[in-house]
């Protein structure tokens, strides 16, 4: 059998060589020897695995995936639902109200009403709950450029917008827009500003709220889809405080005008966005409480 030394053996894994000899002193590397001060090991000889630390999930996100499986009514899961579309939907402008958001939650049917309906509002409801659901399924991947873009895609798919061309549903936005009256970034630079901010979110490993309201609002600043892009913002931050261990928090259409406040002053004043996000994560805290679900 041939040997090879903790240097070659360090150098093959990828390891510090100070690792190497400690997995030889412990017995790790099976048939490695000591002779003298030296090791040997098998040429063929592995690398030991690591024992993987079992990460406590958060108590919320369970309760969110389980009840989601099973099919619970009235629970957090429901709650959400129905909290995160109809605010998210009605902020930008939806017409449908909360019972009749509830309505096509609950029975997939926009029941009798007198008033005409927007499809299109129909459709986006309908779209929303998929994007949540779609969040919870895969709340541990990182957010890339594809991620991002499908949810946009879950969102604006079947509605007339997906019938122009031009609007690009799953995709960059192929026109210039404004938000607010504020230029937003051109078209043609979208897909570089895009890159540039996920390289910098994706940087470090625990984010804090604060790290994902300031990745919202420069998502936001980037305005990256012709239309959709508050609600694609929402879900993220979302999905985002789930992923971080953080308590997450609807924004209601009641704060509308504070929430967009704090968008606007965030370059500059980050209390306003955050008090009023911190405002909303109480509520949600309550909710939590009333259906016993630990923090």
């Amino acid at each position: 059998m041939e040997y090879i030394s903790v240097r070659e053996f360090a150098e093959r894994h990828g390891v510090a060589e100070r690792t190497v000899r400690n997995y030889c002193a412990s017995g790790k590397i099976e048939g490695a020897f000591l002779t003298g001060k030296t090791w040997s090991i098998p040429s063929d000889a592995l690398l030991p695995e690591k024992k993987r630390i079992k990460q406590k999930q958060m108590p919320l996100l369970v309760a969110l995936q389980e009840e989601k499986q099973s099919g619970l009514k009235g629970g957090i899961y429901h709650y959400t639902q129905i909290e995160l579309t109809y605010n998210s939907n009605h902020i930008e402008g939806s017409r449908l109200t909360q019972d009749q958001t509830r309505y096509i939650f609950e029975t997939n049917t926009i029941g009798v009403t007198q008033e005409g309906v927007n499809v299109d509002d129909i459709i986006e409801t309908v779209n929303h709950f998929r994007c949540v659901d779609y969040i919870l399924d895969t709340v541990s991947e990182r957010l890339t450029e594809r991620y991002i873009k499908h949810l946009h895609s879950l969102l604006k798919g079947g509605t007339s917008d997906s019938n122009r061309e031009w609007f690009k549903v799953g995709d960059y936005k192929a026109l210039p827009n404004e938000v607010g009256g504020v230029e937003t970034c051109e078209p043609e630079n979208v897909s570089r500003e895009m890159k540039m901010l996920l390289r910098e979110y994706n940087n470090g490993q625990k984010k804090s709220l604060e790290d994902i309201l300031d990745f919202h609002y420069k998502i936001e600043r980037i305005h990256p889809f012709q239309d959709g892009n508050g609600r694609v913002g929402r879900l993220i931050m979302f999905k985002e405080c789930l992923a971080n261990g953080i308590v997450p928090f609807i924004i209601t259409s009641d704060l509308k005008m504070f929430y967009y406040k704090g968008l606007q002053e965030w370059g500059r004043v980050r209390g306003y966005l955050l008090d009023t996000c911190l405002t909303v994560q109480d509520i949600y805290v309550a909710k939590m409480n009333f259906f016993r679900i630990k923090q």
